[in-house]
């Protein structure tokens, strides 16, 4: 995990070892102070000349402003370094993710990923800070401290065996208790968070049912509970203040009250009050540093929980891998299925597409057509490679998809989802996403065949209209045939569209389809649809029923046929000549 996480730091390694060099400067600096202020003490005490008390104090003056120096640089270079490692981290993540495969999205929830980004970078941002400063410090500083004690106090700094081992036992109670609390509160997270995910993405549905106010008690649920659990967490960690402060009393008592004896005592000569000064000034930085030390780990506590996280999204490989992929040319889009056998997961019962075989010529249009859930659109995302086969074969040009470069395979294959995303910026841009060098006259093109000219004539700024995220000031149907038209500037082998006219009109709908007849001939079209009217056309109709192709043909054969075709066919208004 720290091998994995540590990869990240990558340019700003030398900005945290300088870092940690300017911290330990500083310690040295903090840790001398005591020692020659004690000087200056007994020095007053003895009535040496004015001028070399002046000497010590410049002497003093320069190691604070040294101290103070080395703080800043090393809180710069803390900061530069954590900052850049938490930028490097979010990278890779994000790049990790657009490297898996669906089957790998799949296994991580939305909301989940959202948090790993987000509060579980940040919470590793905030312990790697402090581990390059205040876990490098209160080492030094409680070593430093503890030898300049016994330098300066003798026997009398083992007044601090006693104290410490009292402060690091309450310590260790505080570590133990917060560290089972944060360990719930990210799963907490992940369930807040997709709470908030699943409400906006519904906000038109929750407001045409007027379920607001069910959605607000649902997600103060869910926020009180990651409040309660924080609460918890804080109110135990707030102990170690008065805990400190209850050993610091205990530690100042015991060094006034021996410390006094000793002096008046005269049982050593040699000791007086600046060393009592630099025993006291000791002692709050011996228990400061161990204070220091506790809080650095509760928040690695936090970040271990978050680094497992990160770890397990950066540690996953893709299930699909490209090192078979050795071709790197496709000449056609003929498509060829060879009893494929798929299921979603190893531990599924049932397979979502079942033996399937068939072969599509180069160029031809097919139809795809049957009832809701029976695979249709899980068939389609097999052709791209966006999931792999469990069994069989699918070739593309006569060539195994696993041995197509898997960049070339997704460029000549061209999709249009049910789902029909668009990204916040221009129409222009969104467009562009097809083929980043298009003119303005393919862009004219494309939209004149996916019937979406009208839409850019009706906007005020044309192909430069600002497009908000998700498409959220569009209908649709204006969105459907905008990615259509952006589909369409790839100019593949291949191009699916899967049920991507249900939101438009079936006149639409008929303007589109003999628009992509005419267009791109030599690229086969394969067209998902629940409508008969949209695939009657097509040159080959394949029937998926339970995974299955139960029937295949053209319009006319598959109406005299009885079966599901017929069947849909006379649902949605077919009439069936009988002679």
């Amino acid at each position: 995990m720290i091998k994995t996480l540590s990869g990240s730091i990558r340019e700003f390694k030398k900005d945290s070892i300088m870092s940690v060099i300017y911290i330990v400067l500083e310690v040295i600096m903090e840790c001398i102070i005591p020692f020659i202020l004690a000087n200056l003490v007994n020095g007053i005490r003895s009535n040496v000349p004015i001028s070399e008390l002046f000497n010590q104090g410049l002497i003093l003056v320069g190691m604070a402003m040294l101290s103070l120096a080395f703080g800043i640089l090393a809180g710069k270079k803390s900061a530069v370094a954590s900052s850049g490692f938490a930028r490097n981290l979010r990278k890779d993540i994000f790049e990790k993710v657009q490297g898996f495969s669906f089957e790998n999205i799949d296994s991580f929830s939305n909301s989940s990923l959202l948090t790993r980004l987000t509060t579980d970078v940040t919470n590793v941002q905030n312990a790697f800070m402090m581990i390059i400063r205040l876990a490098i410090r209160s080492p030094f500083m409680f070593v430093f401290s503890f030898v300049m004690s016994f330098i300066m106090g003798g026997k009398l700094a083992f007044i601090f065996v006693i104290v410490v081992p009292i402060l690091l036992i309450g310590l260790a109670f505080i570590i133990i208790k917060a560290m089972k609390i944060f360990k719930q509160i990210f799963y907490k997270y992940d369930d807040m968070n997709n709470t908030i995910q699943e409400n906006i993405k519904a906000i038109r549905l929750v407001k045409s049912l007027v379920r607001e106010d069910f959605e607000i008690d649902k997600f103060d649920r869910v926020a009180t509970e990651v409040k309660d659990n924080f609460t918890f967490a804080e109110k135990i960690i707030s102990l170690n203040a008065p805990l400190m402060l209850f050993c610091l009393y205990v530690d100042t008592v015991l060094i006034l009250f021996l410390g006094s004896y000793v002096i008046v005592s005269g049982v050593n000569p040699s000791f007086n009050v600046g060393q009592i000064s630099a025993l006291m000034t000791y002692s709050f930085m011996i228990l400061s540093s161990l204070m220091m030390f506790s809080m650095v780990l509760v928040m690695i506590t936090m970040a271990m929980e978050s680094s497992k996280r990160i770890s397990e999204v950066l540690n996953t490989e893709s299930t699909i891998t490209d090192e078979k992929s050795l071709h790197k040319e496709l000449n056609s889009g003929e498509i060829e299925f060879k009893n494929v056998v798929f299921k979603y997961s190893e531990d599924a019962i049932e397979n979502v597409i079942n033996d399937v075989s068939f072969k599509i010529p180069s160029g031809s249009t097919v139809g795809i057509i049957g009832v809701t859930g029976s695979g249709k659109s899980t068939l389609v995302q097999l052709i791209p490679r966006l999931y792999d086969i469990n069994s069989g074969e699918i070739l593309i040009d006569n060539t195994k998809i696993e041995n197509i470069d898997i960049e070339l395979l997704r460029e000549e294959v061209g999709m249009v989802l049910q789902k029909n995303t668009l990204f916040s910026g221009t129409i222009r841009e969104n467009l562009k996403w097809g083929n980043k060098n298009a003119t303005d006259e393919e862009l004219d093109l494309v939209c004149n065949i996916a019937q979406a000219t009208e839409i850019i004539n009706k906007m005020p700024n044309g192909y430069d209209e600002y497009i908000e995220q998700g498409g959220a000031n569009l209908s649709g149907g204006q969105k459907q045939r905008l990615c259509i038209a952006r589909a369409l500037l790839k100019k593949p082998k291949i191009l699916i569209f899967d049920d991507s006219t249900s939101a438009v009109d079936t006149k639409t709908d008929e303007l589109i389809r003999r628009g992509l007849q005419s267009y791109m001939p030599e690229t086969t079209k394969i067209i998902i649809a629940q409508r008969i009217l949209s695939v009657q056309n097509a040159d080959i109709i394949l029937v998926i029923d339970k995974g299955e192709v139960v029937a295949s043909g053209n319009h006319e054969s598959l109406v005299k046929q009885d079966g599901l075709y017929r069947d849909l066919y006379l649902t949605q208004g077919g009439v069936v000549d009988e002679k």
